[in-house]
């Protein structure tokens, strides 16, 4: 089977790292409100391609996280009054439901973010140590020039990335093309 390598922006033939196993991650929805047909694109394909190993013989370990601490789902909580858990455990719910009328099995694992706060903390921590991130009014951002490679798997320079495409701006950046890490509590 051939798929398509990011990486060297070509077609080429699949070959485990290890023999007889698959190990798939995909990154799951932040569960704020309802999933939307491009969330069920990425979920019905890597569940595709997950079937379609496991029908090979592969032994597929499929990992998709859900993000279920972040700015819209803290927003979401205080526009309903109740608290961020509750926002997410509602959309986890939710997620399930859609994704079984999708016909979508669950991953291996769905691990939640709040549960890896620890190692996203020694992770982001190591990045400051390194000099590819730094801290700014209690947040942490990276440092996407600092990266030679940043934009290689987008095949799009630094350079002619554009800030704020996406998202604001933030004052705090030392460039607008930065990415928050690490988001303070807010109040």
């Amino acid at each position: 089977m051939q798929l398509y390598n990011t990486l060297s922006f070509k077609k080429e033939e699949f070959v485990p790292i290890t023999p007889g196993e698959v190990k798939m991650y995909a990154c799951g929805p932040t569960v704020y409100n309802f999933f939307h047909v491009g969330n069920a694109r990425c979920f019905t394909v890597f569940d595709m391609l997950r079937r379609y190993f496991e029908y090979r013989g592969y032994k597929v370990t499929f990992v998709q996280n859900f993000t279920d601490i972040d700015d819209k789902v803290i927003r979401r909580a205080n526009e309903e009054g109740i608290t961020y858990s509750e926002i997410a455990a509602r959309y986890i719910k939710e997620y399930f439901t859609d994704a079984e009328g999708l016909g979508v099995q669950h991953a291996t694992v769905h691990p939640l973010a709040t549960d890896n706060i620890d190692t996203i903390l020694e992770i982001v921590k190591t990045l400051v140590d390194k000099g590819y991130a730094y801290p700014s009014n209690g947040d942490v951002y990276f440092r996407t020039r600092k990266f030679k490679d940043y934009g290689k798997l987008s095949g799009i320079a630094v350079e002619d990335l554009e800030s704020g495409a996406r998202i604001d701006v933030s004052e705090q950046k030392e460039d607008p093309l930065d990415f928050a890490l690490w988001k303070a509590a807010k109040p």
